[in-house]
């Protein structure tokens, strides 16, 4: 028990704290030191790449072959709803001021489920010029806008 009154006496002695106080100090200088130190990379792990990929989540692990363009020339609207990612063995399409266009290597964004669904298999020239999400807008028609003369 000497050594550790002694100890004690020193820290109280020469910091003018108490032995809690310092303790409690010195523990929180290191839990600061640690995670400023975290935020900065080592030199010998600059040039190393990453060991973690950033694409953790299942959505993105389909490994489809890259598939060929669909030549279609014209379809009506009925032929073009064919292609909305309902059936996985067709490409997605959507078309745009007329123009077809195979969306299928965005399929993570316009297959089932993804973020822009709701433009494939159908004409979405509207939405896309109004950047609209609005089910009204998901259509050809191009009155009514000022932006969409340009187009």
């Amino acid at each position: 028990m000497g050594l550790y009154s002694i100890v004690m006496d020193e820290i109280t002695w020469y910091t003018g704290l108490s032995p809690t106080a310092f303790f409690t100090i010195l523990a929180m200088m290191v839990v600061v030191y640690r995670t400023i130190s975290a935020m900065f990379v080592s030199p010998e792990d600059f040039n190393k790449p990453p060991v973690i990929s950033a694409r953790t989540s299942t959505q993105f692990d389909h490994n489809e072959p890259q598939r060929e363009p669909v030549q279609l020339g014209e379809i009506s609207e009925q032929e073009l709803r064919q292609y909305n990612g309902s059936d996985p063995t067709k490409p997605l399409l959507i078309a745009i001021k007329g123009q077809i266009y195979d969306v299928s290597s965005g399929r993570n964004f316009y297959g089932p489920g993804g973020g822009y669904a709701m433009f494939t298999g159908k004409e979405c020239s509207r939405a896309l010029a109004l950047l609209s999400f609005k089910p009204d807008d998901i259509n050809g028609n191009l009155e009514g806008c000022g932006v969409c003369t340009v187009l």
